[in-house]
């Protein structure tokens, strides 16, 4: 039995497949003939949890197969990390292979929680996407939607070297993984059932991997949702998601999304062109409340909760000036917005002037910071503020005399605005893609576009519907306030 569990924003596309978990616990499967594959790590993690939290009898060792795909594999196939290419072996190649980013900086490679490789090289973009889709470079070189500076021949030397470079190392990518498992599906364990969520977003070759999956298991759920299927970029297959021949259950009931914010992103779905499965569901009780600003300024950010949504990291990194110019508080995927360790030790000479002793080590870091030498040695496990020299009326931002007085002036207006830096942060900024699944009550979408996306989209039909389906994400991220941050330029930004 295969059952496509159809869910748009808000329905509980994950509650339902747990739900579904919990009724062949009941007709007693064991918990290790039920694999549960979630598309990032996040999303993995989560579904383990709510189990745990159901199910306090069991222990995160006995849900071992509530994991990614990769990780699947690599468990599987008994692989260790020092096996698996890491984004440093892909900077390494890029330096012995002389590739520079596409603006001639450093060479960058990320690995996003989905398995994903992201660089700010168009050639290792390339190699990338042609193995997640399982086509030669050539054919995805011949696509037409990279830049007229992309030089085939010296694609073709990179991905001759990347082969060379895991052979010699013993490496193997994510990619070479699935292939791997499909090449050796022997070696599977078998199944009562099967659940993959977020399957729209399963690449050409992961869906080749479900076709083995098919073989080890009796029944399989997939859940998604194709209008938000904004993957394609990296190789994601949502033509084979919506074609998958199915029983379809339809989830109608968003408890996220407001009726105001249902309304627009119905109008985003218009847009698309290519195929679809139709779907329909009610709003939350919320009304919601919709609105066009024209600066940060025109919000309130010094109270509430926000999550501020951009398409590129370029655009991210202009929004970013801007919060650290109005000294808000706030994070993005590589943390907290202040600098972590500086106020630790803020923290700690607070507490040393309140008339606290601190150990050794505590101290130790505070030093780094003082224009002083001191020698340890003489120093007890103990210390008070006295008994290095200072006093208890010094203030860190003028003892701190070694550390950036940017970063200084930015952390101590913050705690002037009533920042409570040790908790987490009120105002998150991030991308679209790293934001899906995430949601706030209120969510400000920078219309902002990249003019290499503008460019590509302009005669590409699939390219122009998924560009709608990253904007209806954004818009659906909403749970109560929708502001939309126009462009300065407006055939620049995405026209809502």
């Amino acid at each position: 039995m295969i059952k496509k569990v159809l869910g748009p924003p808000g329905t509980g596309k994950t509650f339902t497949l747990l739900e579904y978990v919990d009724s062949y616990l009941e007709k007693g499967i064991p918990i290790d003939k039920i694999g549960y594959f979630a598309f990032t790590k996040k999303a993995a993690t989560t579904a383990k949890e709510r189990m745990i939290e159901k199910h306090p009898e069991y222990k995160k060792t006995q849900l071992k197969y509530f994991q990614t795909l990769h990780s699947f594999c690599f468990h599987t196939l008994g692989l260790r990390e020092e096996n698996v290419m890491q984004p440093e072996h892909y900077e390494d190649l890029g330096r012995l292979s002389n590739i520079r980013s596409d603006n001639n900086k450093r060479l960058r490679i990320t690995e996003e929680s989905n398995g994903y490789l992201t660089s700010n090289s168009e050639y290792f973009q390339v190699i990338n996407k042609a193995s997640v889709k399982d086509i030669p470079i050539q054919s995805e070189f011949n696509t037409n939607e990279y830049s007229r500076k992309l030089d085939y021949q010296i694609l073709k030397h990179l991905e001759v070297n990347l082969t060379h470079y895991k052979n010699k190392n013993k490496l193997i990518d994510y990619t070479d993984m699935i292939k791997k498992y499909i090449k050796e599906e022997e070696k599977s364990p078998t199944f009562e059932v099967i659940f993959i969520d977020e399957a729209q977003d399963l690449s050409p070759i992961q869906w080749q991997m479900f076709d083995v999956l098919l073989t080890k298991t009796k029944d399989i759920f997939l859940a998604g949702d194709d209008d938000q299927a904004i993957f394609t970029w990296a190789g994601a297959d949502v033509k084979r998601f919506i074609k998958q021949p199915a029983e379809n259950q339809f989830l109608t009931q968003s408890v996220r999304v407001p009726k105001v914010v249902q309304e627009i992103s119905n109008v985003i779905l218009s847009r698309i062109q290519g195929p679809k499965i139709k779907k329909e569901y009610l709003p939350s009780d919320e009304e919601g409340t919709q609105q066009q600003i024209y600066s940060l300024d025109n919000v309130d950010l010094l109270k509430d909760k926000w999550l501020i949504l951009v398409r590129t990291n370029t655009i991210l990194e202009r929004i970013e000036e801007q919060l650290r110019a109005k000294n808000l508080y706030y994070l993005t995927k590589k943390g907290k917005s202040y600098n972590s360790r500086l106020f630790r030790n803020i923290l700690n000479w607070t507490r040393w002037t309140k008339g606290e002793n601190l150990n050794l080590t505590e101290c130790q870091d505070i030093f780094e910071y003082l224009d002083f030498k001191f020698d340890d040695k003489k120093l007890g496990t103990s210390i008070s503020i006295e008994d290095v020299g200072f006093n208890k009326n010094q203030t860190w931002f003028d003892a701190f005399t070694k550390a950036s007085n940017e970063e200084k002036l930015y952390i101590r207006a913050m705690l002037s605005n009533g920042e409570k830096l040790s908790q987490d942060a009120r105002i998150e900024l991030s991308t679209i893609h790293v934001a899906k699944g995430g949601e706030e009550q209120n969510v400000i979408v920078v219309l902002d576009n990249a003019r290499k996306i503008r460019q590509a989209i302009e005669h590409n039909t699939d390219k122009q519907d998924e560009e709608h389906r990253v904007w209806y994400v954004a818009v659906t991220r909403t749970a109560k306030n929708l502001y939309f941050l126009k462009s300065k330029i407006e055939r620049n930004g995405y026209i809502i």
